[in-house]
């Protein structure tokens, strides 16, 4: 099992603030919208150096995306930011009609997604907005792992044309990913190469299924771990050759279990190389009030719960193999 160290932990929504500032600064046409949620989007070091190209719309989700959706006729870049929750949900048809449907390069940036938004509770928690965004046609969905990736991901964001849902968090998690990375949409992260069994994880799981990975060498199961960053266009050839080489598959997100990345695999598996899958996700609820750490134990988003969907992946495996036979 590779290792991976980090030196410190940062939140997700740093890397966006980071990535939003160098993005700025490389195109004149990166310009940025908010719901008056700046701190929370680590916008404030955008606006410092660029305060003419942002734009304070207030509690106004649905006209922020219209604004966004008209601002690119002028060949702008728009980057929207609120909590994922107002990014997708409170805004859907706006979304779908005036920028996934009209094919407007908008980049929707939503924090504090999933349950590690923690306190806040349910009503601020959305574990179903990839499935919301992944289902709009020519929509790409982006959640990073870390921070340095989550601020390579904007600055490769600005430089994509057409709509982006580019979803991070609010905890710090370990940085373990390169400062100088090359952020490439579409394109799958082999964190470790094995033959037992592959475990699929995006954004906050990725440390988790890393941490996995090292459990599960102590007791000689050897699995490749792959950081799925970008779910929407999915990287269909890495994830079929490695499959068909250990056979079975484990997925890991901070999402409902229906709509997600677990979903997107399960559907390429049925239709290409049929494999047994086992999902570390939420099992269809909502979230409720909590730390981060409480919420993701409870609702087994961590590597124990990796670990054993991986002892139950293995054992399907080998039943398989020997009815086959």
């Amino acid at each position: 099992m590779k290792k991976y160290t980090y030196t410190e932990s940062k939140d997700t929504r740093s890397g966006f603030g980071a990535g939003l500032l160098e993005a700025g600064r490389k195109d004149p046409n990166v310009v940025a919208l908010c719901a008056d949620l700046i701190g929370s989007l680590k916008m404030n070091d955008f606006i410092k150096e660029f305060p003419e190209r942002f734009f304070q719309i207030g509690i106004a989700e649905a006209n922020m995306m219209g604004i966004a959706a008209g601002l690119t006729i002028g060949n702008k870049i728009p980057f929207t930011g609120t909590f994922a929750n107002f990014s997708t949900g409170r805004v859907y048809d706006q979304i779908r009609q005036s920028i996934a449907y009209s094919d407007k390069n908008v980049k929707i940036a939503a924090s504090h997604a999933g349950l590690t938004l923690g306190e806040d509770g349910a009503t601020h928690q959305i574990l179903e907005d990839i499935g919301l965004m992944k289902m709009l046609p020519g929509m790409t969905v982006i959640n990073p792992c870390d921070y340095n990736q989550t601020k390579a991901a904007t600055i490769a964001a600005a430089k994509y044309y057409g709509p982006v849902y580019l979803r991070f968090g609010r905890p710090v998690v370990p940085v373990f990913t390169p400062e100088d990375q090359e952020f490439e949409i579409g394109k799958a992260v082999m964190l470790n190469e094995g033959k037992d069994v592959t475990i699929i994880a995006t954004g906050h799981l990725v440390w988790e299924a890393i941490q996995a990975g090292e459990e599960l060498e102590k007791i000689g199961i050897d699995a490749e771990i792959i950081n799925i960053h970008t779910i929407k266009p999915l990287d269909e050839e890495a994830i079929l050759t490695s499959i068909k080489k250990t056979g079975c598959v484990v997925t890991a997100e901070e999402h409902n279990r229906l709509g997600g990345l677990g979903d997107s695999i399960a559907q390429l598996l049925a239709k290409k190389q049929p494999s047994p899958q086992e999902y570390v996700a939420v099992d269809d609820s909502f979230g409720e009030s909590g730390t981060p750490a409480q919420l993701m134990e409870k609702y087994g988003l961590n590597a124990a719960s990796i670990v054993l969907a991986t002892k139950k992946v293995l054992s399907r495996k080998v039943y398989q193999d020997a009815t086959v036979a």
